[in-house]
Order: C-alpha cells, then structure tokens, then sequence
C-alpha cells in the first residue's frame, strides 16, 4: 500500500498521530506528498552500499600512501604493498583489499577546501554548498526518492537503511521530508541477535511476538461488528504490514543466523564486518540504498594507534564485501562507495595533546568506487609526493555524485520537488561557488 494524499489510504502523518510508528510507520512506505515522477533514463546500478567513514580516513594510511615523504608526513607506517593490478599500490594494513584492485577504482584526487565536519559531510552527501535557506538532500534521499515507492518498489523494508546509527552531522533528507530520511536499524550485528529499532525487540522472541498479535485481536472487542469504514481497513493492513516485517520473510532479513558460520568469519566478527554482511543481503533483497555509518575515523590523537586497530578490520568486511557482490553476480549493478567528509592533514602533529595526530584536510583526500557501472582497476587523479595538494584531475564532489546518478538512472538535470514549489533541480548545472571540477568519471565508467 503506498499511502498518499488522495489515494484513499492513510498517510504517515495519520499514522503519526495515531502511534502507528516503528514497524507499523515503516510498513507506509512513502509520505503524504503528491508530485508527478519523471521518467527514468536506463542505467546500469539498481542499488548503492555506502562505507561512510565518519570522521574522516586519511589518505596516506589508505588509498594513497607516501612512503618517500618523510617521517613527518609519512610517520611509523612501512612501505606500501602492491595489488593485483599492476602499477597501483596502497597502504600495507590493506593486504586483502590489495588483492581485490581489479573491482575498484580509487580516486586519489578528492577535494572541497572544507575542513568542518558538518560542512564537509553535507557537500561531501549533497554535492552542494552549505549556507542559504534551502536545504538540500543527500544522495540516499535522492535515490530512495527516485528509486523507492514513487517508482514502484513494494519491499517492506523501507528504501534507505542505515547500519546502525544515524550520520548526524547533517539533515540527510533535507527539503524533501521525514518520510526520505534513513532508517536506522540500531542493535548490533554482530550480536547473536541482531536487535533492529521496530523490528526486532530486545529480549523477546518470534513466538512472544505472535502471542501479543493474538492478545491483541482478542482485545477488540468490535469484532465483526466494525462500520465499514475504510479507516479502519487502512488500519488493518498497516497492522498485516508490520507484522508480516516482524514476523515474515521481510524481518528474516536481518537475521544473520541464516548465514554459515564460514561465510560470516569470512567478513569478520565485527560490528563492522557484520554490518558488510547485512549491507549485501539488504541490496540482495532490492533495497537501493545502503549505508555503513562507520565510525571512529577521527583521528586527532593517536593517529597510528587507532588506524592500526581499525584498518584491518575494514580491509577484511569490505573486501570480502567486493568479492561476495562479484561472486553472487550483484557487483554489476551494485555501487560501493567508500569514503568520509574529507581526509586527514598529511603533516603529523607530534606535539602534545595530538601525541602523533592528523587534523582535519579537505584540500585534497581519497574516495573509492566499485561495481554499478564503475570500473575496476583504474587511479584517478592524484595528489603531491607529500599528499597535501591534488596534481592531476580534480575530483569534486559534485562530479562523484553526477556520475553515481547517472549510473543509477537519476537525471542529475532533473526536477527536485520541494515545498516551496522552486526549480530546483537533482544537481546544479555546474560546481558551485567555483569549487574545482574536473567533470564527470567518465573514465572509469
């Protein structure tokens, strides 16, 4: 059922107001709104999985390594090891992506200028410059907008997940309203019970679960004896809805039980890894948008420590993630995209309190891509022997997210409704206040 104003069901405002939330909220898909959804062009990707690395990654610890910059840029990190693409290397705590180059490309030549969190995440999400009166979508809105119930997708479950809390930092749908923002799942993965926000209780089982749906009906008293009123029908198969998410196929989903103990070693028993996991499974059950909010990538102090903790288990979930999308026939159709707001000074601040630091740097950082029409095996741009300024081929956030909508079949020149009724369209028509673009990736695609 997709509730408009009009179409003689219930809307999520309704629903709002009679406590229908959670499951039940979920189980509405779309909002209240009425506008006249364009037509798509043919793309390649039908689905996004998106490592956002909250915080900020640095480069010279990843994608980019500088083993010739000297001990104040390059720090305690050895060389960088080769991939199993010849010519391109990365950092040496990435043995098993290493081995996966040939199905991603990376983007060595990212820049913004934007050095604030907020700031950086929301041009980093929308494409689009932060200040004005208008607030503009990231692109998990903007693909659930055009990919999600406007467009015919029926799944339960709802067309933006986030695993497993909410980005902050920014407005993730903007103008378009509450019913595209995320849902966030909570819980933990990596729990033998994976507890999902409205979908699966903590403490109570399936079996509890039927019997309060029991208890439930036991308690209406109107029985047979309802008007017929369609209200009430509305009601009725809102409540089929969420429990078919709690109870049926639909919440099975995020049981990662249904997975073998090997395939889920494979990907790490991590918060993260596990969360890897989900993200191929939601993509496999036609959800096209996906994010990993993955946190802990601010790294002011103690750089090397922490990215010594961390990177391996990134290096493990997201290439076992490549090769489970390759191997399971999805990589085609599936972007992955990783990457933060922006990276990381590449001058080390050893002084106290940094203790061996790296600050914010948005003048020049990486991004990776894979799948979804995107190439594998390719470098893009690059950045000075030290990683402080980009050298070939700037890469603007615009230009990633033009091209990731064009492989999703989203015209970037398209309308964007919004309730003040502007021309507003998906994209500008050229980087805003002179932000340094080189054009769309047409290279890799």
């Amino acid at each position: 059922m997709s509730a408009r104003d009009g179409s003689g069901g219930i809307t999520r405002r309704e629903a709002v107001k009679l406590g229908l939330i959670g499951a039940a909220g979920l189980a509405l898909g779309t909002s209240g709104r009425v506008w006249a959804a364009p037509e798509r062009p043919v793309g390649t990707a039908k689905s996004v999985i998106q490592i956002w690395m909250w915080g900020g990654p640095s480069h010279l610890e990843t994608f980019d390594p500088k083993p010739d910059a000297g001990p104040d840029y390059r720090g305690p990190m050895g060389d960088p090891i080769p991939t199993n693409v010849d010519g391109i290397e990365v950092c040496e705590l990435l043995p098993m992506l290493a081995q996966q180059a040939d199905k991603y490309s990376i983007i060595r030549s990212m820049t913004h200028g934007v050095n604030s969190h907020e700031t950086a995440a929301y041009v980093m999400q929308t494409g689009r410059r932060a200040g004005g009166s208008v607030v503009y979508p990231c692109v998990g809105a903007v693909t659930s907008l055009f990919k999600g119930y406007d467009y015919g997708y029926e799944g339960l479950i709802p067309p933006y997940i986030v695993l497993t809390r909410p980005q902050g930092r920014f407005s993730e749908a903007g103008f378009l309203g509450s019913a595209y923002k995320p849902f966030a799942t909570g819980g933990n993965p990596n729990r033998p019970r994976f507890e999902v926000d409205g979908v699966v209780a903590a403490g109570i089982s399936d079996e509890r679960q039927a019997d309060r749906r029991d208890l439930l009906h036991s308690l209406d008293t109107l029985g047979d004896c309802r008007p017929t009123d369609q209200g009430f029908a509305d009601l009725d198969a809102c409540e089929e809805k969420a429990y078919s998410l709690i109870l049926g196929d639909a919440g099975k989903l995020f049981d990662l039980t249904q997975e073998s103990d090997e395939v889920r070693d494979a990907y790490g028993r991590t918060t993260f890894g596990q969360s890897c996991l989900m993200a191929r499974r939601l993509v496999e059950s036609g959800v096209p948008y996906v994010t990993i909010n993955y946190g802990g990538w601010d790294t002011h102090k103690q750089h090397f420590q922490a990215v010594r903790r961390k990177t391996p288990e990134m290096d493990r979930g997201m290439a076992t993630l490549l090769q489970d999308l390759h191997d399971r026939g999805l990589l085609d159709s599936t972007i992955v995209w990783w990457g933060g707001e922006f990276g990381r000074g590449p001058k080390i601040q050893w002084d106290p309190p940094w203790n061996g630091g790296r600050s914010h740097y948005g003048a020049c950082f990486s991004h990776v891509v894979a799948g979804g029409g995107f190439k594998g095996g390719h470098v893009v741009g690059a950045s000075d022997e030290k990683g402080l300024h980009v050298t070939e081929r700037p890469v603007s956030p615009q230009d990633l997210i033009r091209s990731m909508y064009t492989l999703l079949a989203i015209d970037p020149e398209g309308p964007l409704p919004n309730p003040r009724g502007l021309d507003i369209r998906v994209l500008p028509e050229s980087a805003e206040d002179n932000a340094v673009s080189g054009g769309m990736l047409k290279e890799i695609m």
